[in-house]
């Protein structure tokens, strides 16, 4: 039982829940929002695949800022705050989370989610998360595994510029 035990142990040290490191692997999925274009771009095999408008905090400290990691996905996701029920047309979560591990976190605070205020996509409204239409995180819901680096930044760089700098791209 001890040598079984044992040899679980080592198994699961080597055999890594997502990429190690601050980087993506090449050709790996990857994200990155840029506060300063309120835009979210999907990085995947090695060229961006999608920008899309995105929403972000109302002040610049809101949506923290850094590489991070995908660690909570959740369809139709439950409002904490004001305990309001998933898939309900008053939940500001709209239909999907997929949340990253900024400031510590779990992925429960922080994450890029639906809306049920699709007006305000675009702009600096949120208190921390990244907002996208629902129809634009569902279709990038199954693309991203737990595990997924996610840059956010403030910059005037181009999303191919930023990709080649963290490796995400050839």
């Amino acid at each position: 039982m001890v040598q079984l035990f044992s040899t679980l142990l080592i198994a699961l040290s080597l055999s890594p829940l997502w990429p190690l490191g601050a980087n993506p692997i090449p050709g790996d999925p990857f994200i990155i929002v840029n506060k300063s274009t309120n835009e979210l771009a999907f990085i995947h095999e090695n060229q961006v695949e999608t920008v899309v408008d995105a929403a972000t905090g109302v002040t610049n400290d809101l949506t923290p800022e850094g590489i991070f990691t995908i660690t909570v996905k959740a369809e139709n996701p439950y409002y904490r705050k004001k305990d309001i029920p998933g898939g309900t047309p008053e939940n500001p979560l709209g239909s999907r989370w997929i949340g990253f591990d900024a400031k510590e976190t779990d992925g429960r605070i922080y994450g890029i989610h639906g809306t049920n205020h699709p007006p305000s996509i675009g702009k600096r409204v949120s208190q921390g998360c990244i907002r996208l239409q629902n129809e634009v995180i569902e279709s990038l819901y199954p693309k991203i595994p737990l595990g997924t680096k996610i840059l956010v930044t403030s910059t005037t760089k181009s999303f191919e510029e930023l990709a080649k700098e963290y490796r995400a791209i050839k």
